[in-house]
């Protein structure tokens, strides 16, 4: 069933920050345990997961950006035109962040994950009693509710470090003020709800073909990418190997049958760039083979403000948009980690775009990736989804983890090479698999980092990648990547990253209101 129609839980849910748990709920509100009386309500309370929470992570104002866009400013490979206005994102760009210039904005994204948390909370405890469901129906409904909160919690832990770390409802007074838990006991819950998830009978199905709920694939995809995760800074736990095995159980189809989108070709090995496999993406909905985990944009729910990221002010009298942003504009220093002359996504209208339809018009290189010709010159709507797991993220999780865990083989070679072979289209693809298998461990790994930073651009895994890894990429010439230490590196503003910047710091009104945070992340 499509998620169209959303019940927020009102009575039933006690908002995330500490100044709304001092509310008390009128009598004549439902309970939580009146609320769930039938089927219906339990729907109702994980449909409203949907749109809270972690998948409000990819939302964002014309203006301001998404939250997810933060840590490209942080790298200053990515900046936004009203910064000026937009005080996160100056002083995100100039790395002068604390939880006092920018705490009312971190405050919001505290607020929005402890929501999705505390009303996930609510129906993991409750839709167990729900009378009038099937026993497929529960599972089902646990599962998804068991996946957005550890979804809250993985983008809580990894901006935040230790956070306050709850699995019970909040239905009295008492425990109001929460001590923060240690990462490890974070991902601990994370990875114990992905696995109950996993074990909750999803369909093996894309969630295109599920009416856009979440699919085994989607969960099995989040926990691959938390085994990566875990395996890096700050955690260093070494999860390699489950990381590696999950991933290519995603490969085989145990989770569902995926594949890369691949270009159309005029004739044999000439390809159609409007056809490109980027480009039919771009024009469609999401992709049923290549895209695994998606955000639901429809014009019946919201819709996606990504394509008014697609131009930069300039360009405002041009396009049917009010007002137009260039809220996510990718730096000089980032556009030449690509090579300019054989990787297909760094050509024009490909990922990005610097001239206006087919006029001599140019303008700051922006992403093409989001340009939707219908909204931006008819409707100033889109009801396109966004991408937040594909395929090419799962097959590059599972080279680097195979080559941690097992070493350069044949399948991490293969799966590096399926990225890298789209993208150098005109590259054999036996060639590049035999440059690949002729590399060390740290020399290949650094390969799918590469891929990461140029293939998962949009998808704003760049600052997680290099948080995790503690490398920063450079490029040492157009399509030429080295990695340096991130602490230290001077960023293209000429702001210098800090140890401390390895973590976000804690919102200051949160740490005014709950004592029992302590203080704030080393160094801010």
């Amino acid at each position: 069933m499509k998620i169209k129609y959303i019940v927020f839980l009102l009575g039933m849910i006690v908002l995330g920050s500490c100044s709304d748990f001092l509310e008390e709920q009128p009598l004549a509100e439902l309970d939580s345990n009146q609320f769930f009386s039938e089927p219906d309500q339990a729907y109702s309370a994980v449909n409203s997961l949907y749109r809270t929470g972690a998948p409000n992570m990819t939302d964002g104002g014309v203006y301001s950006g998404t939250p997810l866009m933060l840590g490209g400013y942080m790298s200053g490979y990515f900046y936004n035109e009203y910064a000026g206005q937009e005080l996160h994102v100056s002083n995100s760009q100039e790395l002068t962040l604390n939880g006092d210039n920018i705490g009312g904005y971190l405050q919001d994204r505290w607020r929005e994950l402890y929501l999705g948390i505390s009303r996930a909370n609510n129906a993991i405890k409750y839709i167990p009693e729900t009378p009038g469901l099937s026993d497929s129906e529960r599972t089902q409904l646990l599962a998804e509710a068991k996946f957005f909160r550890a979804f809250a919690y993985y983008y809580l832990v990894r901006w935040f470090g230790p956070v306050p770390l709850t699995t019970e409802p909040y239905e009295s007074l008492e425990n109001l003020y929460l001590e923060r838990s240690p990462i490890a006991d974070i991902y601990t819950l994370i990875e114990q709800d992905l696995t109950d998830a996993l074990d909750g009978g999803l369909p093996t199905v894309s969630m295109v073909d599920n009416g856009k709920r979440v699919t085994a694939g989607a969960v099995a995809t989040l926990l691959a990418d938390v085994y990566l995760t875990m395996s890096g800074n700050p955690l260093n736990a070494d999860r390699y190997a489950e990381a590696a095995a999950l991933s290519q159980d995603i490969i085989n189809g145990t989770y569902g049958s995926y594949e890369l989108v691949q270009h159309d070709e005029v004739s044999p090995g000439v390809i159609d760039p409007e056809n490109s496999a980027y480009n039919k993406i771009r024009k469609g909905d999401a992709s049923a083979v290549e895209h695994i985990y998606i955000k639901e944009y429809d014009p019946e729910i919201g819709t996606s403000v990504y394509p008014r990221y697609s131009y930069p002010v300039a360009l405002a009298s041009d396009v049917l948009y009010d007002i137009t942003n260039g809220g996510y504009l990718p730096s000089d220093g980032f556009l030449d980690l690509y090579d300019p002359a054989d990787d297909l996504r760094i050509q024009e209208k490909q990922y990005f775009h610097s001239t206006f339809q087919d006029t001599e018009q140019t303008f700051a290189t922006a992403p093409y990736v989001w340009h939707d010709d219908t909204a931006v010159f008819e409707t100033a709507n889109s009801g396109k989804d966004f991408v937040v797991y594909g395929y090419a993220d799962v097959l590059l999780i599972a080279a680097e983890a195979i080559a941690r865990s097992s070493g350069v083989n044949a399948d991490a070679v293969n799966y590096l090479a399926q990225v890298r072979s789209r993208a150098y289209w005109e590259s054999d693809m036996t060639a590049i698999e035999t440059e690949l298998s002729g590399l060390g461990t740290d020399a290949f790994v650094q390969e799918v980092w590469k891929e990461r930073h140029k293939e998962l651009v949009f998808e704003f895994k760049t600052w997680f990648d290099i948080v995790r890894t503690g490398q920063f990429p450079v490029a040492d010439a157009p399509g030429s990547i080295s990695f340096v230490n991130a602490v230290g590196h001077t960023t293209e503003r000429g702001k210098q990253i800090e140890a401390k910047h390895m973590l976000l710091p804690l919102p200051g009104p949160e740490l005014q209101r709950n004592p029992s945070l302590g203080t704030d992340n080393n160094g801010y």
